[in-house]
């Protein structure tokens, strides 16, 4: 007997397939579209941004060729609050946040499967690109598109209700099999960078709502060699944009080494300086198997993988490295793996 599917559609090719499959198979699916913004842009600008009229409208021309029901569901205010409000403040206290993890914990498997079990829904289903193996989480077969760092966050009871149609596919097949069922958006672009800062200038997104005070840069000795507008507006590991007035003796780059918001300070030096092998975090969430023979962490979305062991203490993680990181910023997750299957996940508090 089939179930009763939300399909989330966001008005891409990867929804829409996702959607197009569940209701293949027999389930009774409802296409949903989130509104996300308060004042959405009529278009969008190549693969920046989403949540516009356009993709609102793309979205239920798929659900009319899939031939499902289609309805939007106002979501703007609490996205504000639980994605938009919280990266700001993230980067205010020097971290760096993750906002697709954030909306995928906080809007898509909070608020939406809250709304859809209510409503008598049995799963949610997505276009991520990840698997599902008897409740447990898993790598996409598409590395290059896998998606279940950021849906590492989610809770065993989260995962019971969902469904990701994707994960079995490249991303070259789902954009054929959207063609193939005169899906209108197979060649439409992916979205990346951040969908609420259309323009990707994350800088000046933050300037707007943190304003600008200036403050040092300094070395790791707390010499000054430049300064800078606020401190929100560097993340650890960056190069780019550093406004250094004395160059490093030795003539190499500098890098952001840490961030701190209370005295407007950011520190740079050397690459080497941003190494690190024992990460401390908090928040962890299990939502995988126990962990059995050789452990991976991942430390960003599409980033490298490490070979790692980790301790429980204190009601947080401590994850040593077998070889060293650069560039693992405070506010990001930690994804635990053993092989493809994600065991759970952490917030990263800091690093040495």
């Amino acid at each position: 007997m089939g179930m009763r599917v939300l399909a989330a559609m966001s008005g891409g090719v990867d929804s829409a397939v996702a959607a197009a499959r569940i209701a293949e198979a027999g389930h009774d699916v409802t296409g949903v579209h989130l509104a996300l913004s308060a004042n959405p842009q009529s278009h969008r600008t190549g693969a920046r941004g989403c949540c516009t009229v356009e993709d609102s409208r793309d979205a239920r021309r798929a659900a009319d060729v899939i031939g499902i029901p289609f309805y939007i569901w106002d979501m703007a205010e609490r996205f504000q609050r639980d994605v938009v409000e919280d990266f700001v403040a993230e980067y205010a206290a020097g971290r760096t946040p993750n906002p697709c993890l954030r909306c995928n914990e906080k809007i898509k498997f909070a608020a939406v499967l809250d709304r859809a079990l209510a409503l008598g829904f049995d799963a949610v289903a997505t276009g991520h690109h990840a698997q599902l193996v008897d409740g447990v989480l898993s790598r996409s077969v598409d590395a290059g598109k896998d998606q279940s760092y950021v849906l590492g966050v989610l809770t065993r009871e989260q995962l019971s209700h969902a469904i990701f149609p994707l994960g079995g596919s490249t991303k070259a097949e789902v954009r054929a099999e959207a063609a193939r069922r005169g899906l209108t958006v197979a060649d439409k672009p992916d979205s990346h960078d951040i969908c609420f800062i259309a323009d990707g200038d994350t800088r000046g997104f933050l300037a707007k709502r943190l304003g600008s005070a200036e403050g040092p840069i300094v070395d790791e000795g707390g010499e000054v060699v430049g300064s800078h507008h606020g401190a929100h507006g560097f993340t650890v590991g960056q190069r780019k944009g550093l406004r250094i007035d004395r160059p490093a003796p030795d003539g190499r780059p500098r890098y952001v080494l840490s961030i701190e918001p209370v005295s407007n300070t950011v520190t740079v030096g050397p690459r080497s300086a941003l190494e690190v092998t024992s990460i401390s975090c908090e928040r962890p969430v299990w939502n995988g198997p126990e962990p059995d023979g050789e452990l991976t962490v991942q430390l960003r979305a599409h980033g490298e993988v490490y070979g790692c062991r980790f301790e429980e203490r204190d009601g947080g993680l401590v994850i040593d490295l077998d070889r060293p990181a650069t560039g693992v910023a405070a506010g990001q997750a930690a994804v635990l793996y053993s092989g493809a299957t994600v065991i759970g996940s952490a917030t990263i508090a800091s690093a040495a």
